[in-house]
């Protein structure tokens, strides 16, 4: 899977923030994790100079480089960055790179700029191209929690994504008893592949929080032929599934008619081998009606299908759906 295709771990949704930076004169360092794709915007200057959407430190006329250290929303293990450098093109950074650290709790600005802490080098010094998406594979294979960003010398980054394979601890959540999301993000579940998803990412399904609108939530365009849409979510554990809410919440004209339910066991499997139609889905939910803007809870309609590890979430015949909440026990 390309790494894109992964969860954004220092995303604000997910409570991803930059904690600090050794320098924010031009823009503020806050700019670098915002949801939002980056703008420009001709002639807006403040009293600083040029208004610019991401993180820009002043002209550095002493050796040495700008950094900014980054708390992940979701700890795990990063596959990759995006060192997103849209409209800087005479003022973006001429190299980059990138460290993590592994620390618990929330320790304080001043104990992750102590020199005590770990870092440990997750890209080398890179070169950078301006208002580009530059792309980095990170091969690194512990968890981080945390990150430290340098530019070399200075200047601006409008956006990082750093996207990998949330890690939960598993022990915390054993340890409080009783069921838990089986398919939400912060778990480790992850919407692995779907049919479509013109107006909203699949992986809105399982993000934490109610939908702010419905550009937050999954939503197919328009099925003018046959069949249905579809979504395929690997459960953070496996597990025995015991409730379920489908939310609908801002969808009014375009909800589906109906959804289904269905999942596997099968860990390890490949995302081409669960699209296969060979692949033996169990019913867990039969076809049900859906309304507008609604919450939907579904437990004693559930049918037994034992230890799962995949899911896939039917809607017909096309819509779009805010949230898939998947409560269960986690099984060994």
């Amino acid at each position: 899977m390309d790494f894109t295709e992964l969860i954004d771990l220092a995303s604000e949704k997910l409570g991803g923030a930059v904690v600090f930076a050794n320098d924010d004169f031009f823009a503020p360092k806050e700019n670098l994790l915002k949801a939002s794709a980056p703008v420009f915007i001709e002639g807006k200057y403040t009293d600083r100079g040029k208004w610019m959407d991401g993180w820009e430190s002043r002209r550095r006329r002493t050796p040495g480089f700008d950094w900014a250290i980054i708390r992940l929303g979701l700890p795990g293990i990063v596959r990759g960055v995006v060192v997103d450098t849209s409209y800087f093109r005479g003022n973006y950074p001429e190299h980059c790179s990138l460290d993590g650290a592994t620390l618990s709790g929330l320790p304080t600005v001043e104990e992750l700029t102590d020199d005590s802490v770990q870092w440990v080098p997750l890209l080398p010094q890179l070169p950078l191209a301006g208002d580009s998406q530059n792309q980095f594979p990170v091969q690194y294979n512990e968890r981080i929690t945390h990150l430290r960003f340098k530019i070399f010398p200075d200047g601006g980054v409008a956006r990082l994504r750093v996207y990998g394979i949330v890690s939960p601890d598993w022990e915390r959540l054993k340890r409080s008893g009783g069921d838990v999301d089986l398919a939400a993000v912060e778990n480790g579940a992850l919407v692995i592949s779907c049919s479509d998803m013109f107006f909203g990412h699949r992986h809105n399904l399982i993000m934490p929080g109610r939908a702010a609108n419905m550009s937050d939530g999954w939503e197919t365009k328009r099925r003018r032929g046959p069949g249905h849409d579809w979504a395929i979510i690997k459960l953070g554990h496996q597990g025995l599934i015991h409730s379920v809410e489908v939310d609908t919440s801002h969808f009014k004209g375009n909800f589906p008619e109906s959804c289904s339910i269905e999942t596997c066991s099968a860990e390890g499997a490949s995302e081409e081998s669960l699209t296969d139609l060979s692949v033996p889905w169990a019913s867990l939910l039969p076809r049900t009606k859906l309304q507008a803007h609604t919450r939907h809870y579904f437990d004693q309609e559930l049918l037994d299908t034992g230890v799962a590890t995949h899911l896939r979430f039917n809607i017909f015949p096309d819509g779009g759906v805010s949230r898939l909440r998947v409560y269960g026990k986690l099984v060994e």
